[in-house]
Order: C-alpha cells, then structure tokens, then sequence
C-alpha cells in the first residue's frame, strides 16, 4: 500500500457548486475515512477565507486505484474540480502511526 495526494483545484465562481454537493462530499470521505483508505483531507482557503479546492490523502495499491478513488468523489461528479492531480506521497513527519 501507499500514500496518494489528491491536489484539486476548484473552477472560479463554483462556491455554490462546492457547498451544494458538500454533504454527499463528506458522506463519501466518512465511508473511506471508516473503511482506512482516507488518511486526511480538508479545503484550500482562498485569501477571504472561503474554500477553493482541495487536499486529500489516501491509501491505495496503485496510482490508478488513488485516481478512480478521486474520479468517484461527489466534487469530481458534480464538476466543481478545475484540476485534479493525484501524486504518490510519503508522510515523513508527524505521521500518526509512527
């Protein structure tokens, strides 16, 4: 197993995009975080404050396996994401289980 970095970028103007779909958003990444897929996640804030992408790590076999995990988020779906990168990661400090 190892460690991918999803880096997503939302589209300018898609706030209502991000906020309509946030509860099928979170519901997703409570069913990995309950299954030890989801290792951390949370938004990008813009210089007002408001969320405007995202950053999500995961564990998975393979780089494809981390890319259907990301192409399956509810944000993916709805189209709020501008960019979604997803890069093999390894968490060296302050790593939970070390």
């Amino acid at each position: 197993m190892a460690l991918f970095a999803f880096v997503c970028a939302d589209k300018p103007g898609h706030l209502n995009v991000r906020m309509d779909t946030r509860p099928a958003h979170v519901e997703h990444l409570n069913a990995l975080n309950a299954s030890g897929v989801l290792k951390m996640a949370g938004p990008f804030l813009d210089s007002d404050g408001k969320p405007n992408g995202s950053l999500v790590i995961v564990e998975a076999e393979t780089i494809e396996e981390a890319r259907s995990i990301a192409d399956a988020d509810p944000y993916t779906k709805a189209g709020l994401f501008q960019s979604v990168e997803v890069r093999a990661f390894n968490w060296v400090f302050n790593k939970p289980e070390a």
